[in-house]
């Protein structure tokens, strides 16, 4: 279960060391059945500084991947460009989403109101630096308050919509950088039922179901997002994007409505899952849930689509974070990685965090969720990421 660490001959004296003790670390992990008692290190170097290490992009271009289908990237908001997290994105990655940059809320929140300042900003970096980009601006939950408000009519909605996304796709379909686009987002409860309207404009809603369905029963919203991008948006890859766990009910729904849209003529290209994970509810390090993902790509991959994991998180709830925390996030990480390598010679594969630096979220949570920290110090997780990828390890390690 343990990763075995890769040996190089050039290997600096001070990374051999760290490796060496991240090793003996990782066999007392594992030799250990109460790992909760464990009196985990606290002096093990977790810098990634030596000029030796090499990056994720270095790594999959030098390391026998075919990185014309097997990515691996972070999210970046637009207000990180031009700053030190800018540079520490370009040093480690070479493929991003643009945050929230080009939702409805942002782009088109109301009839007559349009943002195109951030998703263009954001363009103009990915074409300079030669960044593959994902457009994370699907139809779904995160709409602005005017869509969200009770008052608003199916019409008035559909009109939003349609216009929304007609411009979203016109304006990126010959943009060189932009390779996909998730088109709708948590359509779908964790309990299969559709992911509808809630009364007010302040929680966590999808207000396009009230658009209504159609007569086989699929939102009309979902229907006509497809076929607005796949007849605007033809060079861009097209992504049917979900939450949740791996809750079968879910899925299940899922698979139905993506073959719907493609028996009714529509291209969906490939199927996406967030996979935001927390460190009290355990998915990624339970090897049923991991398996679970494993049919789930190899559904996906069966039906000639990409498999993507686009918005991978992993929150703690401790200020600071225990070092067994971080060994958990970072095993976390990589758990879900070495699935995907496993996957790499069926079908596209991508694997992008939702960010790159820790910090406080939109609504004051303090969870340590990414691979460096607020410092810009690397963390564990980054390692694990770097070592996956050299060695392609896909030995699993389960911490329930």
């Amino acid at each position: 279960m343990i990763s075995r660490f890769y040996n190089n001959e050039n290997i600096s004296i001070q990374s051999l060391k760290y490796k060496l003790r991240l090793l003996l670390f990782s066999l007392l992990i594992y030799s250990c059945s109460e790992i909760e008692e464990l009196d985990i290190p606290s002096d093990i170097d977790n810098s990634s500084e030596s000029n030796d290490i090499k990056t994720v992009k270095n790594i999959l271009s030098d390391g026998g991947f075919d990185i014309s289908r097997f990515y691996v990237g972070t999210a970046l908001n637009t207000n990180q460009l031009n700053t030190n997290i800018e540079k520490l994105f370009l040093d480690e990655f070479n493929y991003s989403t643009p945050e929230n940059s080009a939702k409805q809320s942002i782009v088109h929140p109301e009839p007559g109101i349009w943002n195109w300042d951030r998703i263009e900003s954001f363009l103009d970096f990915a074409e300079k630096n030669n960044i593959y980009v994902r457009i994370h601006g699907p139809i779904g939950p995160q709409s602005s308050k005017w869509a969200k408000n009770d008052s608003r009519t199916d019409d008035e909605l559909l009109i939003n919509m349609e216009e929304y996304m007609s411009s979203l796709s016109q304006k990126i379909n010959n943009n060189s950088s932009v390779k996909w686009m998730d088109v709708v987002n948590e359509t779908i409860t964790t309990s299969g039922e559709w992911f509808t309207d809630k009364p007010g404009d302040d929680k966590w809603e999808n207000p396009w179901t009230k658009i209504g369905l159609n007569q086989d029963g699929i939102p009309i919203y979902i229907e006509r997002a497809f076929e607005i991008a796949d007849s605007l948006a033809p060079n861009v890859s097209l992504v049917y994007n979900q939450h949740g766990a791996m809750e079968k009910v879910m899925w299940d729904k899922v698979k139905e409505t993506i073959n719907y849209l493609r028996n009714k003529g529509y291209r969906v290209d490939g199927l996406g899952w967030q996979a935001h994970l927390k460190d009290w509810k355990v998915l990624s390090l339970n090897r049923e849930k991991l398996d679970f993902l494993s049919d789930l790509i190899d559904w996906t991959h069966s039906k000639g689509m990409e498999f993507h994991i686009t918005e991978i998180d992993y929150a703690i709830d401790e200020v600071p974070p225990t070092d067994h925390s971080l060994y958990r996030q970072a095993n976390g990480y990589a758990n879900i990685l070495k699935v995907l390598i496993s996957k790499r010679n069926n079908g596209v594969i991508t694997y992008n965090t939702w960010g790159i630096v820790d910090k406080i979220d939109h609504l004051g949570r303090d969870q340590n969720k990414f691979l460096f920290d607020k410092n810009l110090n690397p963390k564990p997780v980054i390692n694990y990421l770097r070592e996956t990828l050299t060695t392609q390890n896909t030995e699993l390690v389960i911490l329930e």
